[in-house]
């Protein structure tokens, strides 16, 4: 479901709906995977582009900027994590738990600084959500948690069911803070994409009716399903640029669209939009990479009426539970 969340073609609300007649003890963990995915938007929402820096510590210690050259090869010597890299350039895809274990790498074994290889994963995953990914790997690094995240060669074996031995996470967790950088990891390489958005028409079919603006964070096709507006599907260079994305993501989303009838493909700025279609004719999504559109913003739909700054996810999880519950 991770991908279709993320795109927008569902909401966590709409997933909470189907299991919410389960038992809380049944599907407590699942929903609370739906909270996170919230939690991290609100945070998005509160603060801003500050979510690509530091939000609560400065990450210690820092040897470079840039990513370990084993992570982008698939190189490091684990197994189970080098399979898993090669999965995601083939699929798109990787388990949260292994997400962490590549960040935990990258960030506290490697010291590498969290944003490079932050990027380096996002552009991968079909699920990408910035959201989610920066702010997950802070959380990683110690820059939004009290503690950072380890995992030893133990843990990921009884996770993953492999049984690997003497590799460099094969210690106590007490000797990560005092291990020096594995021989392994001592190399690095710069954070690079390549991706090539399609040419199509800028004219648009109808240039006085009501338009629903969709972008790479919204493709619900039951938006408006039975009425009569025309549908665009905007890619803006200057996203791209900031968040680059590996052709399979830009591929997942064109196809994604055509769920949507009627829909067309538009590949420019908003701005350019605007010298077509008047702002009081378009209808978009709230989100915070939308925030230079123009015309009538409608709300996301959430999985609780939960919103704002929370210092915590269980502070912010205790309140969507309580209301769940009712």
């Amino acid at each position: 479901m991770s991908p279709y969340i993320s795109r927008g073609v569902i909401s966590t609300r709409q997933v909470y709906e189907h299991i919410q007649d389960l038992a809380m003890e049944d599907a407590e963990k699942l929903i609370q995977e739906l909270a996170w995915r919230d939690y991290w938007q609100q945070v998005w929402l509160a603060k801003g582009d500050a979510i690509h820096a530091e939000l609560k510590h400065i990450q210690k210690p820092v040897s470079n900027f840039q990513v370990p050259k084993a992570i982008v090869e698939a190189s490091t010597g684990i197994d189970v994590v080098d399979k898993a890299i090669r999965a995601l350039y083939e699929t798109g895809y990787m388990h949260n738990h292994m997400r962490m274990y590549v960040a935990s790498i990258c960030c506290n074994m490697a010291h590498s600084h969290w944003l490079a290889p932050a990027r380096w994963m996002y552009a991968h995953l079909l699920d990408g959500d910035i959201a989610s990914n920066q702010l997950s790997w802070q959380w990683v690094a110690g820059a939004f948690a009290n503690k950072k995240y380890y995992a030893n060669q133990e843990n990921i074996n009884r996770f993953f069911y492999s049984a690997q031995r003497n590799t460099f996470l094969d210690i106590p967790y007490g000797q990560f803070e005092r291990m020096e950088i594995p021989e392994v990891l001592r190399e690095n390489v710069a954070f690079e994409v390549v991706y090539k958005l399609p040419k199509t028409s800028k004219r648009l079919a109808f240039q006085n009716k009501a338009t629903l603006i969709y972008n790479y964070y919204n493709l619900d096709p039951e938006w408006y399903k039975r009425d009569n507006f025309q549908r665009i599907l905007i890619l803006e260079p200057s996203l791209f640029k900031k968040f680059p994305v590996h052709q399979k993501c830009i591929d997942f989303v064109i196809d994604l669209a055509e769920n949507i009838p009627g829909i067309q493909l538009y590949v420019g700025e908003f701005d350019e939009l605007l010298a077509q279609i008047s702002p009081e004719n378009i209808i978009y999504k709230e989100h915070p990479l939308n925030l230079h559109f123009q015309g009538h913003q409608e709300p996301r739909e959430w999985l609780s009426t939960v919103t704002g700054y929370y210092p915590s996810f269980f502070s912010f999880w205790k309140k969507c539970k309580k209301e769940l519950l009712k």
